[in-house]
Order: C-alpha cells, then structure tokens, then sequence
C-alpha cells in the first residue's frame, strides 16, 4: 500500500524557490560548444568501467549500483529502485554517451519505484522511461506528475519539498536542491526540482549547486548512511557553478548532510561542460584527502560496479 503524506500543494511557477539568477541560456550555450568543441576524448577509454552483473543483496542490506551518470539502482528493503533513469546513447543536444550504461536494461530486476529529480532531459528521459510498465510507481517534483500521467503512468507521486511518500515499506521524502528546471521553451520553472532520502538512509542529491538548503537536508535526517553526490558538469563556473557543484563543493556538501559515506556520479557519462573528462574524479579524491577523510567512505564507483552496507 502507498502511502503520502503532503503539505498543501503550490499552483503554477516555482520561481521563488531561485537561490540565484539562474544560468539556463548561458548553460546551454556552453554544453552545445562543448558538445561541438569536447575537451579530450581520448580519457574516456580511462573511464572505469566494471559490468560484472548484480551481486545478491542479503536481508537488512542496502546495495547500490551506478548505471551512469545520474542514473543509480538501490536495492532496499526489498525494493529495487531508479534514480533518474538514462539508457538512451544520446540525450538532446548531446554528444552520444561515452560509457554503456552499467547494467543492460534486461539484466535489470523487476522495478519496484523510480525517481526524478527535476525534468532535464539528461535526468528526464522518455526513451528510456517509456520502457517501464505503466504500473511503476514514478516519484516526482511538484508539477511534473501530468508529464507522467499524460503517457499512461497509473501510480504518479507528485512532491513537494519535505512532502513524503511509503512504497513497499521504503519511506521516499523530496528534499530541496540549489538547481532550477525547463524542458521546452515556455516552461521555466514551472516543475520543480530537488533530491530523495531514501528509507531514511539514502540521499540522492540529483542535481544541485552549493548552498545552505544541504545542511537543512543534514539537520532533518541525521545518521544517513550514503550520499550518492553529482561531482561533474561545473566548468566554465560562469555557466554551471550556481546550479551544479564542483568536487570542493560536493565534498561539503557532503559533509553538510552528515552521511557516512559518498558516492560519486554525475560524471564520465555525458560532455556537458568543460573540464577533462577524468579530472571530477581525480579532483573528487584529493578534495578527500585533504580533508583527512577515510577513503573506504569514498566510493568512486566505476560504471557497472555495485557496493553494499549495512545501517
């Protein structure tokens, strides 16, 4: 049985939860030219790479396994879970991805419940969502549940920030994020946009800039076990740096929500900024490193490869 548990819905535009003067024009001016003019793409053969299938999960055990960018499967609590799903090769104004997704989609396990972040086409995909049964239940932002409804989704979850949803026994809550949304030329801001705590334990951060709303996500769930964090897609700062973290950045967040380990994403999946195709990752562990963290908490996951804890 799904149970939801909602604040009085808000009508229309979500422009007043801006943190910032968004960047939408000159971010994608700046993911068409890199998408033109791509930084080396000799590295991405360096990408790391590990489809080795699905390892079993064990009762009272969390696994989580990177697909691709911000694409994770959670497996908790008897459910096995989508983040922001992408098995497309191209997105819109894209370069084809770089590495196949972790897991074929027929390898995939029965899907149990999905969730969006926010309507970019590169964490907003039909191609692949269309793919799903009908019947998934589809956890989404506020004003995105008609998208989904429109195509034949029966069991749509439309949140707002703090607003809480049960699936299966798993606890789903939407959570703020510094970012903004637009999907055609006249809907700016009119869906919103944020990031899951999953069953308490799980953060999936979507995609956001660096702000304070990180460490009210702390404040309100602490002793979270995993941050899966966007550490990619920041170079030029002109451009991203307002709606999207750097590895600094996604390292305090990470230490702003208080998990006990992160994960990295968001990277080596799409061009869609600048920065050497490698350097997320490489910047992403000495940020670690200086600030003196354990580096078994860092999990920098190749493509395809899962871990697991248990809380």
């Amino acid at each position: 049985m799904t149970q939801i548990i909602r604040a009085p819905k808000r009508p229309g535009s979500y422009r007043d939860r801006l943190t910032y003067a968004p960047s939408g024009l000159r971010e994608a001016i700046s993911i068409a030219w890199h998408s033109v003019f791509p930084p080396d793409l000799h590295e991405a053969a360096r990408i790391p790479v590990a489809r080795g299938g699905l390892p079993p999960v064990a009762a009272g055990e969390t696994a989580v396994t990177w697909v691709g960018h911000a694409t994770y499967l959670i497996r908790t609590g008897g459910l096995a879970i989508l983040t922001d799903p992408v098995w497309s090769r191209r997105i819109p104004g894209v370069r084809a991805r770089l590495t196949p997704p972790g897991i074929a989609w027929e390898d995939l396990p029965p899907v149990d419940a999905v969730v969006i972040s926010h309507d970019h086409y590169d964490h907003l995909d039909w191609p692949t969502v269309r793919r799903l049964p009908r019947g998934t239940p589809m956890l989404v932002p506020a004003g995105l549940g008609r998208w989904f409804t429109g195509r034949g989704f029966t069991e749509v979850i439309e949140l707002d920030w703090w607003e809480s949803a049960t699936v299966g026994g798993v606890s789903f809550e939407f959570v703020p994020a510094h970012h903004w949304s637009r999907r055609g030329l006249f809907d700016f801001c009119k869906t919103l946009w944020g990031g899951w705590v999953i069953d308490g334990s799980v953060y999936f951060a979507g995609d956001t800039g660096y702000g304070e709303r990180l460490a009210q996500i702390g404040d309100r769930h602490p002793g979270l076990d995993l941050a899966l964090m966007p550490i990619g897609a920041y170079q030029p700062p002109w451009a991203m740096e307002p709606a999207h973290v750097n590895p600094p950045q996604a390292v305090r967040a990470f230490l702003d929500v208080g998990a006990r380990r992160m994960a990295t994403m968001h990277w080596g999946t799409f061009v869609l900024s600048g920065e050497p195709l490698l350097r997320p990752l490489e910047w992403t562990r000495e940020q670690w490193a200086a600030h003196g963290l354990p580096r078994e908490r860092l999990w920098d996951l190749a493509v395809g490869e899962s871990r697991s804890f248990t809380s």
